[in-house]
Protein backbone atom coordinates (compact mmCIF):
# COMPACT_ATOMS: atom_id res chain seq x y z
CA UNK A 1 0.00 0.00 0.00
CA UNK A 2 1.30 3.51 -0.76
CA UNK A 3 2.57 5.29 2.33
CA UNK A 4 3.66 8.77 3.36
CA UNK A 5 5.96 7.21 5.97
CA UNK A 6 9.27 5.73 4.75
CA UNK A 7 9.96 2.07 5.46
CA UNK A 8 13.30 0.80 6.68
CA UNK A 9 13.87 -2.40 4.65
CA UNK A 10 16.70 -3.76 6.81
CA UNK A 11 17.71 -4.07 10.43
CA UNK A 12 20.48 -1.49 9.95
CA UNK A 13 20.05 1.39 12.34
CA UNK A 14 17.36 -0.28 14.44
CA UNK A 15 17.90 0.04 18.21
CA UNK A 16 18.24 -3.65 19.11
CA UNK A 17 20.65 -4.77 16.39
CA UNK A 18 23.24 -6.98 18.06
CA UNK A 19 20.86 -8.26 20.75
CA UNK A 20 20.03 -11.98 20.63
CA UNK A 21 16.74 -13.17 22.11
CA UNK A 22 15.58 -16.73 22.70
CA UNK A 23 11.80 -16.98 22.76
CA UNK A 24 10.69 -20.19 24.46
CA UNK A 25 7.05 -19.41 24.04
CA UNK A 26 3.82 -20.25 22.32
CA UNK A 27 0.36 -18.86 21.60
CA UNK A 28 0.29 -15.03 21.80
CA UNK A 29 1.96 -13.38 24.80
CA UNK A 30 5.63 -14.39 24.46
CA UNK A 31 5.49 -14.55 20.63
CA UNK A 32 4.11 -11.00 20.55
CA UNK A 33 6.99 -9.88 22.75
CA UNK A 34 9.37 -11.72 20.43
CA UNK A 35 7.83 -10.04 17.39
CA UNK A 36 8.43 -6.61 18.93
CA UNK A 37 12.05 -7.49 19.69
CA UNK A 38 12.51 -8.79 16.13
CA UNK A 39 11.06 -5.69 14.51
CA UNK A 40 13.30 -3.54 16.68
CA UNK A 41 16.26 -5.32 15.11
CA UNK A 42 17.06 -8.12 17.56
CA UNK A 43 17.93 -11.62 16.36
CA UNK A 44 14.99 -13.60 17.78
CA UNK A 45 15.33 -17.38 17.88
CA UNK A 46 12.00 -19.10 18.50
CA UNK A 47 12.14 -22.46 20.28
CA UNK A 48 9.34 -24.78 19.14
CA UNK A 49 8.20 -28.22 20.17
CA UNK A 50 8.70 -31.24 17.90
CA UNK A 51 5.94 -32.16 15.49
CA UNK A 52 3.43 -29.35 15.73
CA UNK A 53 5.49 -26.37 16.81
CA UNK A 54 3.78 -23.31 18.23
CA UNK A 55 0.07 -23.93 18.86
CA UNK A 56 -0.87 -20.95 16.71
CA UNK A 57 0.39 -22.67 13.56
CA UNK A 58 -2.94 -24.55 13.70
CA UNK A 59 -5.20 -21.68 14.83
CA UNK A 60 -7.23 -21.25 11.66
CA UNK A 61 -8.68 -20.82 9.20
CA UNK A 62 -7.60 -18.68 7.51
CA UNK A 63 -4.32 -20.28 6.50
CA UNK A 64 -1.58 -19.14 4.14
CA UNK A 65 0.82 -21.72 2.75
CA UNK A 66 -0.61 -24.26 5.20
CA UNK A 67 0.09 -22.12 8.29
CA UNK A 68 -2.50 -20.14 10.23
CA UNK A 69 -2.37 -16.40 9.57
CA UNK A 70 -2.37 -15.68 13.31
CA UNK A 71 0.96 -17.51 13.58
CA UNK A 72 2.36 -15.38 10.79
CA UNK A 73 1.10 -12.21 12.46
CA UNK A 74 3.07 -12.88 15.66
CA UNK A 75 6.19 -14.56 14.28
CA UNK A 76 7.58 -12.52 11.39
CA UNK A 77 11.29 -11.68 11.33
CA UNK A 78 12.24 -14.60 13.61
CA UNK A 79 14.26 -17.78 13.25
CA UNK A 80 12.79 -21.14 14.31
CA UNK A 81 14.52 -24.05 15.99
CA UNK A 82 12.93 -27.31 17.11
CA UNK A 83 14.16 -28.67 20.43
CA UNK A 84 12.86 -31.70 22.25
CA UNK A 85 13.41 -30.58 25.84
CA UNK A 86 13.08 -34.15 27.08
CA UNK A 87 16.13 -35.11 24.99
CA UNK A 88 19.31 -34.40 26.97
CA UNK A 89 21.49 -33.75 23.92
CA UNK A 90 19.08 -31.28 22.39
CA UNK A 91 18.35 -29.64 25.72
CA UNK A 92 22.06 -29.22 26.42
CA UNK A 93 22.56 -27.80 22.95
CA UNK A 94 19.97 -25.11 23.66
CA UNK A 95 21.49 -24.38 27.06
CA UNK A 96 24.99 -24.03 25.60
CA UNK A 97 23.68 -21.68 22.94
CA UNK A 98 22.02 -19.49 25.58
CA UNK A 99 25.12 -19.41 27.78
CA UNK A 100 27.45 -18.64 24.88
CA UNK A 101 25.50 -16.29 22.63
CA UNK A 102 22.18 -15.08 24.03
CA UNK A 103 21.36 -11.79 25.76
CA UNK A 104 17.71 -12.35 26.60
CA UNK A 105 15.43 -15.32 27.27
CA UNK A 106 11.68 -14.88 27.37
CA UNK A 107 9.44 -17.81 28.18
CA UNK A 108 5.74 -18.50 28.80
CA UNK A 109 5.75 -22.30 29.00
CA UNK A 110 3.66 -24.16 31.56
CA UNK A 111 4.71 -23.58 35.18
CA UNK A 112 7.57 -25.91 36.13
CA UNK A 113 8.65 -26.88 32.60
CA UNK A 114 11.80 -24.77 32.48
CA UNK A 115 12.72 -25.77 36.05
CA UNK A 116 12.28 -29.44 35.18
CA UNK A 117 14.81 -29.19 32.38
CA UNK A 118 17.32 -26.88 34.07
CA UNK A 119 16.51 -23.95 31.80
CA UNK A 120 14.90 -21.77 34.47
CA UNK A 121 15.99 -18.26 35.41
CA UNK A 122 17.77 -19.27 38.61
CA UNK A 123 19.90 -21.90 36.87
CA UNK A 124 20.81 -19.92 33.76
CA UNK A 125 21.36 -16.57 35.49
CA UNK A 126 23.63 -18.22 38.05
CA UNK A 127 25.77 -19.65 35.25
CA UNK A 128 25.54 -16.46 33.16
CA UNK A 129 25.10 -13.37 35.38
CA UNK A 130 24.77 -11.05 32.37
CA UNK A 131 21.69 -12.88 31.10
CA UNK A 132 18.30 -11.14 31.15
CA UNK A 133 15.56 -13.70 31.72
CA UNK A 134 11.87 -12.85 31.46
CA UNK A 135 9.20 -15.11 32.95
CA UNK A 136 5.79 -14.43 31.46
CA UNK A 137 3.41 -16.53 33.52
CA UNK A 138 -0.34 -16.77 33.94
CA UNK A 139 -0.90 -15.71 37.55
CA UNK A 140 2.56 -14.51 38.62
CA UNK A 141 5.54 -16.00 40.41
CA UNK A 142 4.05 -15.91 43.93
CA UNK A 143 0.71 -16.66 45.57
CA UNK A 144 -1.60 -19.69 45.78
CA UNK A 145 -2.37 -19.67 42.04
CA UNK A 146 1.21 -19.31 40.78
CA UNK A 147 1.31 -22.81 39.29
CA UNK A 148 -1.94 -22.60 37.38
CA UNK A 149 -1.92 -22.17 33.59
CA UNK A 150 -4.00 -19.44 32.03
CA UNK A 151 -5.22 -17.85 28.82
CA UNK A 152 -6.34 -14.38 27.78
CA UNK A 153 -10.13 -14.86 28.22
CA UNK A 154 -9.63 -16.39 31.66
CA UNK A 155 -7.77 -13.26 32.71
CA UNK A 156 -10.33 -10.96 31.18
CA UNK A 157 -12.86 -12.69 33.44
CA UNK A 158 -10.74 -13.18 36.56
CA UNK A 159 -9.09 -9.77 36.36
CA UNK A 160 -12.40 -7.95 36.15
CA UNK A 161 -12.21 -6.69 32.55
CA UNK A 162 -15.37 -8.56 31.56
CA UNK A 163 -17.20 -6.99 34.51
CA UNK A 164 -16.98 -3.58 32.83
CA UNK A 165 -17.21 -4.71 29.19
CA UNK A 166 -20.53 -4.91 27.38
CA UNK A 167 -23.92 -3.75 28.58
CA UNK A 168 -25.84 -4.23 31.81
CA UNK A 169 -28.53 -6.90 31.57
CA UNK A 170 -26.66 -8.88 28.94
CA UNK A 171 -24.14 -11.71 29.17
CA UNK A 172 -20.51 -10.72 29.82
CA UNK A 173 -18.32 -10.36 26.73
CA UNK A 174 -14.56 -10.37 26.21
CA UNK A 175 -12.66 -7.59 24.51
CA UNK A 176 -12.53 -8.68 20.87
CA UNK A 177 -8.74 -8.82 20.63
CA UNK A 178 -6.28 -10.62 22.91
CA UNK A 179 -5.65 -7.50 24.95
CA UNK A 180 -4.26 -9.32 28.01
CA UNK A 181 -1.89 -11.57 26.05
CA UNK A 182 -0.60 -8.71 23.94
CA UNK A 183 -0.42 -6.38 26.92
CA UNK A 184 1.66 -8.94 28.82
CA UNK A 185 3.95 -9.19 25.81
CA UNK A 186 4.38 -5.42 25.86
CA UNK A 187 5.16 -5.42 29.60
CA UNK A 188 7.76 -8.10 28.94
CA UNK A 189 9.41 -5.89 26.35
CA UNK A 190 9.31 -2.86 28.66
CA UNK A 191 10.88 -4.89 31.45
CA UNK A 192 13.59 -6.36 29.27
CA UNK A 193 14.48 -3.02 27.68
CA UNK A 194 14.79 -1.54 31.17
CA UNK A 195 17.04 -4.43 32.17
CA UNK A 196 19.19 -3.94 29.06
CA UNK A 197 19.72 -0.29 30.00
CA UNK A 198 20.63 -1.29 33.56
CA UNK A 199 23.02 -3.97 32.25
CA UNK A 200 24.77 -1.43 30.04
CA UNK A 201 25.74 0.41 33.24
CA UNK A 202 26.37 -2.47 35.63
CA UNK A 203 27.21 -5.42 33.39
CA UNK A 204 24.69 -7.51 35.34
CA UNK A 205 21.56 -9.07 33.96
CA UNK A 206 18.34 -9.59 35.88
CA UNK A 207 15.17 -11.64 36.10
CA UNK A 208 12.06 -9.89 34.82
CA UNK A 209 8.68 -11.23 35.92
CA UNK A 210 5.27 -10.34 34.57
CA UNK A 211 2.02 -12.21 34.09
CA UNK A 212 -1.33 -12.21 32.35
CA UNK A 213 -3.14 -11.60 35.64
CA UNK A 214 -1.01 -8.60 36.56
CA UNK A 215 -1.56 -7.22 33.07
CA UNK A 216 -5.33 -7.58 33.39
CA UNK A 217 -5.25 -5.80 36.74
CA UNK A 218 -3.02 -3.12 35.24
CA UNK A 219 -5.54 -2.40 32.45
CA UNK A 220 -8.13 -1.89 35.19
CA UNK A 221 -6.16 0.83 37.00
CA UNK A 222 -8.79 3.60 36.67
CA UNK A 223 -11.67 1.21 37.37
CA UNK A 224 -10.12 -0.12 40.56
CA UNK A 225 -9.09 3.39 41.57
CA UNK A 226 -12.72 4.50 41.30
CA UNK A 227 -13.93 1.49 43.28
CA UNK A 228 -11.38 1.90 46.05
CA UNK A 229 -12.26 5.58 46.39
CA UNK A 230 -16.04 5.20 46.33
CA UNK A 231 -16.81 1.61 47.31
CA UNK A 232 -19.23 1.41 44.37
CA UNK A 233 -18.77 -1.62 42.11
CA UNK A 234 -18.42 -0.30 38.51
CA UNK A 235 -21.06 -1.43 36.04
CA UNK A 236 -20.96 -2.26 32.35
CA UNK A 237 -21.71 0.85 30.28
CA UNK A 238 -21.40 -0.42 26.72
CA UNK A 239 -19.29 2.03 24.74
CA UNK A 240 -19.62 4.76 27.38
CA UNK A 241 -17.07 5.98 29.93
CA UNK A 242 -17.89 5.95 33.61
CA UNK A 243 -16.49 9.41 34.41
CA UNK A 244 -17.20 11.40 31.22
CA UNK A 245 -20.55 12.22 29.54
CA UNK A 246 -21.17 12.23 26.62
CA UNK A 247 -18.36 9.88 25.67
CA UNK A 248 -19.85 6.96 23.75
CA UNK A 249 -21.10 5.57 20.45
CA UNK A 250 -24.40 6.86 19.10
CA UNK A 251 -26.45 5.31 16.33
CA UNK A 252 -26.89 7.49 13.25
CA UNK A 253 -29.33 7.11 10.37
CA UNK A 254 -26.89 4.80 8.57
CA UNK A 255 -24.29 3.65 11.06
CA UNK A 256 -22.59 4.50 14.35
CA UNK A 257 -20.52 7.46 15.51
CA UNK A 258 -18.32 7.82 18.58
CA UNK A 259 -18.70 11.26 20.15
CA UNK A 260 -16.17 12.30 22.79
CA UNK A 261 -17.11 15.58 24.42
CA UNK A 262 -14.47 15.29 27.13
CA UNK A 263 -14.77 18.77 28.63
CA UNK A 264 -17.39 21.40 29.38
CA UNK A 265 -16.18 23.49 26.46
CA UNK A 266 -16.54 20.57 24.05
CA UNK A 267 -20.00 19.83 25.41
CA UNK A 268 -21.00 23.44 24.74
CA UNK A 269 -19.88 23.08 21.11
CA UNK A 270 -21.70 19.76 20.80
CA UNK A 271 -24.88 21.31 22.19
CA UNK A 272 -24.77 24.01 19.50
CA UNK A 273 -24.26 21.43 16.73
CA UNK A 274 -27.28 19.52 18.06
CA UNK A 275 -29.29 22.79 18.13
CA UNK A 276 -29.59 22.48 21.90
CA UNK A 277 -27.41 25.36 23.09
CA UNK A 278 -29.52 25.65 26.23
CA UNK A 279 -28.08 22.39 27.53
CA UNK A 280 -24.71 24.05 28.13
CA UNK A 281 -26.21 26.44 30.70
CA UNK A 282 -28.66 24.02 32.28
CA UNK A 283 -27.42 23.15 35.77
CA UNK A 284 -28.27 19.49 35.11
CA UNK A 285 -25.75 19.36 32.21
CA UNK A 286 -23.44 22.39 32.44
CA UNK A 287 -20.59 20.51 34.15
CA UNK A 288 -19.20 17.05 33.55
CA UNK A 289 -20.02 15.99 37.11
CA UNK A 290 -23.63 17.00 36.58
CA UNK A 291 -23.74 15.20 33.24
CA UNK A 292 -22.40 11.99 34.81
CA UNK A 293 -25.10 12.13 37.50
CA UNK A 294 -27.80 12.86 34.91
CA UNK A 295 -26.53 10.64 32.10
CA UNK A 296 -29.87 8.77 32.15
CA UNK A 297 -31.58 12.01 31.09
CA UNK A 298 -29.02 13.48 28.70
CA UNK A 299 -27.81 10.50 26.69
CA UNK A 300 -31.26 9.43 25.40
CA UNK A 301 -31.91 12.97 24.17
CA UNK A 302 -28.59 13.07 22.30
CA UNK A 303 -29.28 9.64 20.85
CA UNK A 304 -32.68 10.70 19.55
CA UNK A 305 -31.19 13.66 17.69
CA UNK A 306 -28.11 11.88 16.30
CA UNK A 307 -30.23 9.08 14.85
CA UNK A 308 -32.04 11.50 12.54
CA UNK A 309 -29.11 12.11 10.17
CA UNK A 310 -26.36 10.16 8.43
CA UNK A 311 -22.93 9.58 9.89
CA UNK A 312 -21.25 11.79 7.29
CA UNK A 313 -23.51 14.72 8.19
CA UNK A 314 -22.54 14.53 11.86
CA UNK A 315 -18.87 14.01 11.03
CA UNK A 316 -18.80 17.17 8.96
CA UNK A 317 -20.75 19.21 11.50
CA UNK A 318 -18.76 18.03 14.51
CA UNK A 319 -15.42 18.40 12.73
CA UNK A 320 -16.35 21.96 11.81
CA UNK A 321 -17.09 22.63 15.48
CA UNK A 322 -13.90 20.82 16.55
CA UNK A 323 -15.78 18.24 18.59
CA UNK A 324 -13.85 14.91 18.65
CA UNK A 325 -15.71 12.13 16.85
CA UNK A 326 -15.05 9.00 14.82
CA UNK A 327 -17.25 6.63 12.83
CA UNK A 328 -17.29 2.97 13.76
CA UNK A 329 -15.16 1.15 11.18
CA UNK A 330 -14.86 -2.56 10.53
CA UNK A 331 -11.63 -4.30 9.52
CA UNK A 332 -12.22 -3.69 5.80
CA UNK A 333 -12.89 0.00 6.33
CA UNK A 334 -9.84 0.46 8.56
CA UNK A 335 -7.47 -1.20 6.10
CA UNK A 336 -8.87 0.84 3.20
CA UNK A 337 -8.85 4.15 5.06
CA UNK A 338 -6.56 6.80 3.58
CA UNK A 339 -5.05 7.61 7.00
CA UNK A 340 -4.13 3.95 7.48
CA UNK A 341 -2.53 3.87 4.04
CA UNK A 342 -0.60 7.07 4.70
CA UNK A 343 0.92 5.63 7.87
CA UNK A 344 2.18 2.53 6.05
CA UNK A 345 1.43 0.38 9.07
CA UNK A 346 0.04 -2.38 6.82
CA UNK A 347 3.12 -3.99 5.35
CA UNK A 348 3.96 -6.82 3.00
CA UNK A 349 6.89 -9.20 3.22
CA UNK A 350 9.11 -9.14 0.15
CA UNK A 351 7.27 -10.05 -3.03
CA UNK A 352 4.83 -12.27 -1.18
CA UNK A 353 1.15 -11.42 -0.95
CA UNK A 354 1.31 -11.47 2.84
CA UNK A 355 0.03 -8.30 4.47
CA UNK A 356 0.39 -7.87 8.23
CA UNK A 357 0.29 -5.02 10.73
CA UNK A 358 3.68 -3.46 11.32
CA UNK A 359 5.24 -2.05 14.45
CA UNK A 360 3.33 1.02 15.74
CA UNK A 361 6.65 2.89 16.05
CA UNK A 362 8.92 4.86 13.76
CA UNK A 363 12.48 6.06 14.28
CA UNK A 364 13.60 9.35 12.75
CA UNK A 365 10.48 9.29 10.62
CA UNK A 366 11.02 5.74 9.37
CA UNK A 367 9.01 2.64 10.31
CA UNK A 368 10.83 -0.72 10.54
CA UNK A 369 9.82 -3.06 7.73
CA UNK A 370 9.31 -6.81 7.75
CA UNK A 371 12.61 -8.40 6.80
CA UNK A 372 11.67 -12.05 6.43
CA UNK A 373 8.73 -14.38 6.29
CA UNK A 374 7.59 -16.13 9.47
CA UNK A 375 9.89 -19.15 9.79
CA UNK A 376 9.05 -22.67 8.77
CA UNK A 377 9.09 -25.07 11.67
CA UNK A 378 12.69 -25.75 12.72
CA UNK A 379 14.25 -24.26 9.60
CA UNK A 380 17.14 -22.75 11.59
CA UNK A 381 17.81 -25.59 14.06
CA UNK A 382 21.08 -26.76 12.53
CA UNK A 383 22.47 -23.28 11.92
CA UNK A 384 21.67 -22.03 15.42
CA UNK A 385 22.52 -25.08 17.51
CA UNK A 386 25.29 -26.32 15.23
CA UNK A 387 24.25 -29.95 15.43
CA UNK A 388 21.87 -32.18 13.53
CA UNK A 389 19.09 -32.61 16.09
CA UNK A 390 17.12 -35.81 16.28
CA UNK A 391 13.96 -33.80 15.90
CA UNK A 392 15.00 -32.06 12.70
CA UNK A 393 16.18 -35.34 11.17
CA UNK A 394 12.71 -36.80 11.63
CA UNK A 395 10.97 -34.03 9.69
Amino acid sequence: MPSDLPINPSAEGLPLVGVTVVEAGHSVAAPFAGAIFAQLGADVVKVEMPGRGDHTRDWGPPYRDGVAVIYQAFNRDKRSIVVDLSDEEERNGLKSYILEEVDVVIQNLRPGVMEKYGLDSETLCTEKPSLIYCNLSAYGQTGPMRNRPGYDPLMQAFGGIMSVTGEEGRAPVRVGTSIVDMGAGMWSVIGVLSALIARSNSGCGSVVDTSLYETAIGWMTPVFGTFMASGDIPKRLGSAAAQIVPYEVFETADGYLMIAAGSDGLFERLSKVLAKAEWAVDEKYATNGARVVNRHLLVPMIAEIVKTKATSYWEDALNAAQVPNAPLQNAKEVTENEQTKALGIIQTIGDQECSLIGLPLSFNGMRPAFRKQPPKLGEDTDRVLKFRSKTSSKK
